[in-house]
């Protein structure tokens, strides 16, 4: 009986999501009425349109496919530029490896998807002690610049 009642939790579990983001300190969530691959198209977009950069893509999604598992789209874009790395790296050798702040597109149950990230304040908050007001005006203007891509690709 034990093993029966396993296996049911098992596949409980198995078809089990993990929810929606929700707000918390530091981030930024918006869900959209975009399906998320649009919404990945569409931060990309932003991003260049905003004279930064995609640094790096990296999501489960895929790979999962591939080993014959079905999750929602879930994909991580890193946003920088080059002028804010050198900038930044005057200021605090450590703070770069923040570098670069992730934008996060989620697939919701319903096929929408949401755009969640950390500010750029929050991000390098920590490193702000040491590195002086400098980078907190960085990371201010930074965080102007991503609630733009934000708004871009969201709206």
């Amino acid at each position: 009986m034990r093993v029966i009642l396993s296996l049911i939790f098992l596949l409980c579990c198995g078809f089990a999501s993990a929810g929606s983001l929700s707000a918390r300190d530091g981030w930024v969530v918006i869900p959209t009425e975009k399906p998320y691959a649009q919404l990945v198209d569409d931060v990309k977009a932003a991003v260049t349109a905003n004279k930064m950069g995609v640094v790096t893509q990296a999501g489960p999604t895929g790979a999962a496919k591939s080993r014959g598992i079905t999750i929602p789209g879930n994909r991580v874009i890193g946003v920088f530029n080059n002028v804010y790395a050198v900038r930044i790296l005057n200021l605090s050798t450590a703070a770069m490896i923040e570098a670069p702040i992730r934008m996060y597109v989620t697939e919701n149950d319903d096929g929408t998807a949401t755009l969640s990230y950390k500010t750029p304040t929050h991000v390098f908050t920590p490193y702000m002690e040491d590195a002086g007001a400098d980078l907190g005006i960085a990371a201010g203007e930074l965080d102007a610049i991503f609630a733009t891509i934000a708004e871009a690709a969201a709206g």
